[in-house]
């Protein structure tokens, strides 16, 4: 599954994070151990990673992946860094990496329910441990909340029409699967469909919602001055607006106060070779910042 996985922006990940031979390093979101492994080449025999992530799929094929004594693999939340350092007798770390992205595998995992193309049960959920499912947002949220949820999350400029769409299916008949949603979605774009799949705003929004992305996002961004050493370096790769501005948002407010220096005034983005053998990486945006 790792073979069609390529992590993204490498070595601009690696300019940011300037990481030196004892790092302690966290990949907070491990996926299938890309990064990591770019990370482990600069380490010497004293550095190490310390790989985070909670799907348990990703955590397989990562450790089969990295067979490297230097690296520790926890399943948990991102969230949650501040008890997996401590709990690893940490009092701090040298870099954090956060790729907000998924995995390609879990994306054509058709069984996890992320694939426009999945006759699979509507899922959604990167840790299956989270009790809500978008299966159950499609089929028992009332309208309005539909409506809130894919304009917040996924900025649709039709979420009226699909919320509508998807209330009026289902008092006839369950939405079961993603095929089902998808093609609910793409009625309502009857006037042409662009390039990109009609459904992705949609789908981005029920993701987004049922792991409260941004949420967690915020309150990991706002544990990092307290984890980062002194000249610790944080460095996010986001794949849409909402993600990107709570990392500009924070990296703006600590450096007013005085806390981070801003790496990127503008995020860095794929060049366009990458672009063209990863399409994936289009929408990524780099930023970082260096704890003062």
């Amino acid at each position: 599954m790792f073979l069609y996985h390529k992590p993204v922006m490498v070595g601009e990940v690696m300019e940011i994070l300037d990481v030196t031979a004892d790092d302690l390093c966290i990949d907070a979101t491990l996926g299938m151990g890309g990064h990591t492994e770019a990370i482990l080449r600069r380490l010497g025999t004293n550095g190490r990673v310390i790989g985070i992530d909670k799907d348990d799929n990703a955590i397989a094929i990562a450790g089969e992946r990295i067979a490297d004594e230097r690296t520790v693999i926890v399943k948990e939340d991102f969230a949650n860094m501040r008890t997996v350092i401590r709990g690893l007798g940490y009092d701090g770390v040298d870099k954090i990496l956060l790729d907000l992205g998924l995995c390609m595998g879990q994306i054509r995992d058709m069984e996890r329910g992320f694939s426009f193309d999945s006759d699979y049960r509507l899922d959604m959920r990167i840790n299956r441990d989270l009790p809500l499912t978008a299966h159950q947002v499609v089929n028992t949220f009332r309208e309005e909340k539909l409506r809130e949820i894919i304009l917040t999350y996924g900025q649709e400029s039709r979420y009226g029409a699909i919320a509508k769409a998807i209330v009026t299916q289902r008092r006839d008949k369950r939405i079961d699967t993603c095929r089902e949603l998808a093609e609910i979605v793409a009625g309502q774009y009857r006037g042409g469909r662009g390039k990109i799949h009609p459904a992705t705003k949609t789908f981005q929004a029920l993701r987004v919602f049922v792991n409260d992305e941004i949420g967690t996002l915020v309150r990991t961004l706002d544990a990092c001055p307290d984890l980062l050493r002194s000249n610790g370096r944080l460095c996010v790769i986001s794949y849409n607006s909402l993600e990107d501005r709570a990392v500009k948002t924070f990296l703006r407010q600590r450096q007013d106060a005085g806390q981070f220096k801003t790496l990127t005034k503008k995020p860095l983005t794929p060049n366009p070779l990458e672009v063209r053998e990863n399409p994936s990486s289009r929408s990524a945006k780099l930023r970082g910042g260096i704890k003062l």
